[in-house]
């Protein structure tokens, strides 16, 4: 038997105004659980994608070996009928179709000419209990949560008699109990021998789970880790992955007293037509000029609706209560009304409903408030230009251009993009919801000190996230939402991971 199951050997690949690979190499043993790990752009995913048949054999140089034997391989079923499976961090399920067929898709069980209907069931029922997911397989895929999602697509992996199973980002939407699930099946399939590569900027969990950990950096190998020889710890992997060390990865940041209180609610509740709950319940909070307020909570508890309801209400909840900006009662009808009025709103979702990934990354810049760069309803590409490259410089957002399309950049960039956007507007007040969630620890500090740098201009911020270090790293308050309301305030001072648990949970 090979003493590996995986080797690629000198892989180069290169797009547009870019090296992407540049004689990468990289070796899998069989049996084992090996993270591939980078700050966005290092080529993980790249590299993924040249071994998964995305990018076919001529695209690319270099070989890859797998079993032993040197693979060409010319798409997706290529590998797969190798043995090498690949999730990706966006799910390729069909949402209005059964788990049972999701399962199956293009592996069905036929009788003849037809398909096996009762067989197909039977087969994925076996396949979901080997992922230990307890649910009815013809169940619609939209009804499952992110978690059990996630658990299908890697049941439908093993249905091919997968031998490689590739994932990227795989908890990066995941709550903690659904992270610790997956974890725990991974550990379990490397018993019974499937071997893995796993994708992730969540250095814990590499920690955690990894037998071995290989680093990229700038579309190079950087180094390969034995854990079971104590070499991967979280130092040394961040100095690997940015070719430097971070021993803080919160900068500091002088907390200087707040100034006068920018926007308030008060008794601000909201119900949902839609979902037919009430999501929000008589809200009571605050947030200072020049402060960083975090709103913690765990995910479903109602931090998302309560931004989007101060943002101009675009999920249309049925609102009660006050809502004061700049100390005048206001109530924004759209997104809009509240862009004009000085709040802003970033997405978690940059990718859905944060930018327009086709178009450029000027256009993305300047796309909230064309009026600054139009004359009598046209838009000045020179203005726009010369925008879109201040915010480029002052984000140091990584691009050959402005002129570069979004869907190119890495994921920290989009990022980068996303704020520049809503900087664009001149927002006294900007919402960040999970403004760091599937980026890597270079780039995450690259956006605390664009945060702290506004906050010391005078802006106040007020960020959503899941990660209890971030907030507790980042913020001079902490509210913590739960079940829709306001379960507790904390200051800087006074916070721990253990109060706002407790608080995250009444």
């Amino acid at each position: 038997m090979a003493s590996h199951i995986l080797e690629m050997r000198s892989i180069s690949k290169s797009f547009p105004g870019v090296k992407a690979l540049d004689e990468v190499s990289f070796q899998v043993a069989p049996g084992e659980i090996h993270c591939l790990v980078g700050e966005n752009g290092a080529g993980k995913s790249t590299l993924m994608k040249v071994l998964s048949g995305v990018y076919p054999h001529g695209s690319y140089s270099g070989d890859i070996l797998f079993n032993g034997k040197v693979q060409s391989f010319r798409g997706i079923s290529d590998s797969e009928h190798a043995g090498i499976a690949i999730i990706y961090q966006e799910l390729a399920l069909f949402p209005e179709l059964p788990v049972f067929e999701n399962i199956l898709m293009g592996n069905e069980l036929t009788k003849g000419l037809a398909i096996d209907w009762n067989e197909t069931v039977h087969k994925a029922s076996e396949m979901l209990k080997m992922v230990r997911l307890s649910v009815n397989p013809e169940l619609k895929v939209k009804d499952l949560g992110i978690g059990q999602q996630q658990l299908v697509e890697i049941a439908k992996a093993l249905c091919k008699d997968v031998k490689l199973l590739i994932l990227d980002e795989p908890t990066a939407a995941l709550n903690e109990d659904d992270c610790e699930n997956l974890l725990k099946l991974l550990r379990e399939l490397r018993g019974h021998g499937v071997t893995c590569v796993m994708i992730s900027h969540r250095l814990k969990e590499v920690i955690q789970i990894a037998d071995t950990v290989t680093v990229l950096r700038d579309g190079r190998t950087i180094c390969t880790l034995d854990a079971r020889k104590g070499e991967v710890t979280e130092a040394i992997l961040i100095k690997n992955m940015v070719g430097r060390e971070i021993t803080n990865i919160y900068p500091e940041r002088k907390h200087e007293k707040p100034g006068d209180v920018i926007l308030e609610v008060r008794n601000w509740s909201g119900y949902s037509p839609k979902l037919g709950r009430q999501v929000l319940k008589a809200v009571n909070f605050q947030v200072r000029k020049g402060e960083i307020i975090g709103l913690a909570g765990l995910m479903g508890s109602g931090r998302t609706e309560l931004a989007k309801s101060i943002f101009g209400n675009p999920d249309g909840f049925e609102l009660e209560g006050e809502l004061l900006f700049a100390g005048v009662p206001r109530s924004f009808r759209s997104p809009k009304e509240a862009i004009d009025a000085g709040l802003a709103y970033a997405t978690e979702d940059r990718k859905g409903n944060g930018l327009i990934l086709i178009q450029d990354v000027k256009s993305n810049i300047t796309l909230a408030r064309l009026k600054k760069i139009s004359h009598r309803g046209v838009t000045d590409n020179n203005l726009e230009v010369k925008a879109a490259n201040e915010y480029k410089n002052s984000l140091n957002i990584k691009t050959p251009s402005v002129e570069q399309k979004v869907v190119n950049l890495s994921g920290g960039n989009q990022q980068k993009v996303s704020i520049g956007k809503w900087l664009f507007v001149e927002p006294r007040v900007l919402i960040l919801d999970e403004p760091t969630r599937g980026i890597d620890v270079g780039a995450k500090y690259e956006i605390y000190t664009i945060m702290n740098r506004l906050v010391e201009q005078g802006m106040s911020i007020i960020m959503i996230s899941s990660e209890l270090p971030e907030i507790l790293g980042m913020s001079d308050r902490i509210y913590v939402v739960s079940a829709g309301r306001i379960s507790g305030e904390v200051s800087r001072a006074e916070a721990n991971q253990e109060k706002i648990m407790h608080l995250a949970t009444q």
